[in-house]
């Protein structure tokens, strides 16, 4: 983390532009620019902002946005809960599809089915997914109008609150809107799990344990997904864990053309207006939770692989 902040002070300090020039206006003179510039400490060293910088986060203060004027952490966690609801939508969805597909393809491999899900994950994994984004748009929104192109509905968790109030209108609301961000964000890492799957479960399928559990008698349900999978599953958990980090700083593209009200649709456009303590936070954000979530998937090889143990 300390070597995250000293990265991403350092780049966001090579953006071409002066905040003070977008603070102070077109027209403004010099020594306008000049005041904004001490107001914000920009006239200071490198070194001292810094350090100014640093001090601020050791006691929870992440200075306050250039844009809105309101401090960084609060617009960060006002943001921060649409971004998880996407992300672990597009996780969800990504990975009840792809899991399945890649068992499939390697019970299967180098039939009509292993050959089918094989060239839509290579499809997958080759379109941007701006470009998704946009086809989905067209087809399932402007051409067929079942899902909504723009926008947020509710938040999904305090729709799964109302549920158990008896009230289904929100939590509707949500996933309509949910559902074709959450395709066009998780489509690519779908693509990489499949394929994933395939692989660690193919190098699974040719050990001799396996053969000895099917000379027992064991039907091939059995073998597949008792004996197989879970051994299959240390790969795909690392797959997962890190896509989940990948799909936060992915949802930056998904939320710009879905007009999602996240945090890297906010992160795009502060970087537009300069926002060096809004980006600097925002970075920040994602590299924490990005450590955060290999630790949890590092920790979690202990309840898959009994072999597996910290101490």
């Amino acid at each position: 983390m300390f070597g995250i902040t000293i990265l991403v002070f350092l780049v966001i300090h090579l953006i071409p532009g002066n905040p003070a020039d977008i603070m102070a206006g077109e027209d403004s003179d010099p020594e306008t620019i000049k005041l904004v510039e001490k107001r914000l400490g920009l006239d200071k060293p490198l070194y001292t902002q810094y350090y100014l910088y640093m001090s601020g986060l050791a006691r929870g203060d992440m200075g306050l946005s250039l844009w809105t004027r309101q401090p960084v952490r609060s617009e960060i966690l006002r943001r921060a809960g649409a971004t998880f609801e996407l992300a672990l939508f597009a996780m969800f969805f990504s990975s009840l599809i792809a899991i399945p597909v890649g068992v499939i393809s390697a019970t299967k491999p180098y039939s009509m089915a292993d050959y089918t899900s094989m060239t839509i994950s290579f499809c997958g994994i080759s379109m941007p997914t701006f470009w998704i984004g946009i086809l989905l748009m067209l087809a399932l929104s402007l051409r067929f109008p079942i899902f909504p192109a723009l926008g947020r509905g509710a938040p999904l968790f305090h729709s799964l609150i109302l549920v158990f109030k008896g009230e289904f209108a929100p939590l509707l609301d949500s996933v309509r809107h949910l559902i074709l961000p959450g395709i066009t964000l998780g489509f690519h890492y779908a693509a990489l799990v499949a394929r994933m799957t395939r692989s660690s479960m193919l190098e699974i399928l040719t050990q001799e344990y396996i053969c000895t559990a099917r000379s027992k008698g064991l039907i091939e349900r059995v073998v597949v997904y008792k004996h197989a999978f879970r051994n299959a599953m240390l790969p795909i958990v690392t797959v997962v864990g890190l896509q989940f980090g990948f799909l936060l700083g992915g949802s930056v593209l998904t939320e710009t053309v879905f007009a999602w009200p996240g945090l890297g649709r906010f992160l795009v456009d502060s970087i537009l207006a300069r926002d060096y303590p809004f980006i600097q936070g925002g970075l920040l954000f994602f590299g924490t939770i990005f450590l955060i979530v290999n630790l949890v998937t590092d920790l979690f090889y202990g309840l898959i692989d009994p072999r597996i143990r910290y101490k």
